[in-house]
């Protein structure tokens, strides 16, 4: 078995290079990531209802006139931890502007952070991340569960580096609300107090609307 082999080979400390290998070396698309406290995790492949619903959300800030390189799927994001840096893989990612090419990308600019609850990684996007996330301090989280109506949770970063729920509903529901605010030009986008407005201003819509 594939997970055979790693063990037979698994580093002492894994590192944020060597989770990359072993994302890379994958034979069966599992997703391995990294806990900022340095515990390693496997996901299996997402299916086919992952990936439509992945789709379905990125289709609907495209429409918006989010430039494709601000949203990101399945893109690395790195987790300070006391001792080293954990590694997440989300399912898609907002940002405030185009990132550089990178395996594990900072957070500075991460507006959002969207997890689609697949059987293997329940107990993990439900509990693990939630808590991971709201230390790391990104302002937003949205968790799609696999029920009958896909429900969504929007988490809003509150006091205390915890979660509040902000809004629960459909998945069709929400991808029938106002659009969240498009990027600026790029030359606006290039100066930071616009960067930091954007950021605010997206905060500030999704929790008016959909609240």
């Amino acid at each position: 078995m594939e997970t055979n082999g790693i063990g037979v080979h698994l580093p002492a400390v894994v590192t944020l290079d060597d989770l990359a290998a072993m994302n890379r070396a994958s034979k069966y698309g599992h997703r391995f990531e990294l806990s900022p406290e340095g515990a390693l995790s496997v996901t299996p492949l997402p299916d086919s209802e992952h990936a439509a619903v992945a789709s379905r959300l990125v289709g609907w800030l495209a429409i918006a006139g989010w430039p494709p390189e601000q949203l990101l799927q399945a893109a690395g994001i790195r987790l300070a931890g006391p001792e080293g840096s954990g590694g997440r893989i989300p399912d898609l990612t907002v940002w405030a502007r185009p990132q550089p090419p990178s395996t594990w990308l900072p957070l500075a600019d991460l507006l959002l952070v969207v997890e689609i609850v697949s059987p293997g990684s329940k107990p993990i996007d439900e509990l693990v991340k939630l808590r991971e996330y709201a230390r790391a301090g990104i302002r937003r989280y949205w968790m799609v569960d696999r029920d009958v109506a896909q429900t969504v949770t929007l988490h809003l970063l509150g006091a205390g580096d915890t979660y509040e729920v902000a809004a629960k509903m459909p998945l069709a529901w929400l991808l029938r609300t106002p659009h969240l605010p498009t990027t600026t030009s790029a030359a606006e986008e290039s100066q930071p107090s616009r960067r930091a407005r954007r950021a605010s201003s997206f905060s500030a819509t999704t929790c008016s609307r959909l609240a």
